[in-house]
């Protein structure tokens, strides 16, 4: 039987970048390419009804063993895409064992993955550690996840261990925010489930970003700089006043935990017009609908000054946090505490800072929290994962698995 790990190998060697800006589903058809594999992988151990969509998400299933059919049907969810803020192309995964704590440079580049920068790979020393070469993200985002699941389903089929109905899927495009777009929920057989794709292998993770997107667009006045006093309105530093009236302590680079942030993504402009993008997240609700406020107020402010119709903004709700939609069903985090806790560790709740497609699917009936990878640094070419990890976060689905068969909720 194979290990996670040698599965994620073969996993993060298929270019699977999704495109925010292609408009098909999937984004990008790369993403097939691994979900064909996964279907024959799924075939190959056992699985039912393993297939892939026109949409591209992978499903299957695996029956109650016999006297189980009352127990719990759990699901275990991870995404196909890598995030396209790095190269997900011809990644060069490279095996350290036994690492040391010292600084390691990526051969492909020569950048340095140094411990004083990303402090979290002391938590490494003694692992065989997997990173790319430098010039690529590494890909255990999520396909670590994927590794750990299709492991831990061919140890429940190999080993005979019993269960209740048990269900996978894996999804493209989390990555731009479209995983739980067209996830078939009414096919997906199971009460509950957990994503898997975190960061450390001992988080727990029931709390998410609410999230908005922000787009302006500013109507400037444009003449000949000779004679444009009083008839100028500069569209591109009219954006840059509407920033500055926003709160700078209130940027992602001054916030942590559960602290929200405004974030201009995308600034263009000229004198006649400008289009400014930004991304709103708090955990609290209040503080979320009160971000809003503030970008609408600055809004207004603008246009008192500059004339009506100066600034234009749109609203969209992106996602909400999860923990509404667990609180009705905390076994959900006390059964993955317990779970942690057999597999020798330690648990942490880790507040998201972001969204996933956990949180999504629990809005839309499916209450799906979120648990670890054992990897860290993700979206970058400094991302790596610790191979003893994924084997923890393998424990820790068949401990969930077991706890599950047990009763019913």
């Amino acid at each position: 039987m194979k290990k996670a790990y040698e599965r994620f190998i073969d996993y993060v060697k298929i270019h699977t970048t999704s495109d925010e800006e292609s408009g098909t589903h999937p984004s990008f058809e790369g993403e097939f390419d691994l979900a064909k594999l996964l279907v024959r992988s799924l075939n190959k151990i056992g699985m039912k009804d393993a297939r892939v969509d026109d949409k591209c998400y992978v499903y299957a299933y695996l029956p109650a063993t016999p006297g189980y059919e009352n127990a719990t049907k759990i699901g275990f969810i991870a995404h196909m895409d890598t995030s396209p803020e790095a190269s997900g192309k011809d990644v060069k995964p490279i095996i350290r064992e036994n690492y040391d704590g010292s600084d390691i440079v990526l051969e492909g580049s020569g950048d340095v993955l140094s411990v004083s920068r990303f402090p979290e790979l002391k938590s490494f020393i003694g692992d065989t550690i997997i990173t790319g070469d430098g010039t690529t993200l590494l890909g255990a985002d999520d396909k670590a996840g994927i590794a750990e699941i299709i492991t831990a389903m061919e140890t429940v089929i190999t080993e005979n261990i019993p269960h209740g109905e048990l269900w996978v899927a894996f999804t493209p495009d989390e990555e731009i925010g479209e995983g739980a777009d067209f996830f078939d929920l009414k096919n997906f057989g199971a009460k509950y489930a957990y994503t898997v794709d975190g960061g450390d292998v001992n988080a727990l993770e029931y709390e998410n970003f609410n999230a908005a997107s922000a787009e302006i667009a500013i109507k400037g006045v444009s003449v000949h700089p000779g004679s444009a006093k009083d008839i100028m309105v500069n569209a591109s530093l009219v954006g840059m006043e509407l920033n500055s009236l926003l709160p700078s302590y209130m940027r992602p680079e001054h916030t942590e935990n559960r602290e929200g942030f405004f974030h201009l993504i995308y600034f263009t402009g000229q004198v006649s017009s400008a289009k400014m993008s930004y991304i709103i997240r708090d955990h609290d609700m209040n503080l979320f609908n009160k971000k809003k406020e503030i970008l609408t107020a600055a809004v207004k402010s603008i246009n008192e000054r500059y004339g009506e119709g100066t600034a234009t903004l749109t609203i969209k709700d992106s996602y909400f946090n999860m923990l509404e939609k667990i609180r009705p069903h905390m076994h959900l985090i006390e059964n993955a505490r317990t779970a942690l806790k057999e597999a020798g560790l330690s648990p942490v709740d880790v507040p998201v800072r972001g969204g996933t497609d956990g949180a999504r699917l629990s809005y839309d009936g499916l209450p799906c929290p979120n648990l670890g990878t054992g990897g860290i640094n993700y979206h970058g070419n400094y991302e790596c994962c610790s191979i003893e990890k994924m084997d923890k976060a393998v424990e820790i689905i068949l401990n969930l698995i077991k706890i599950y068969s047990k009763a019913e909720y």
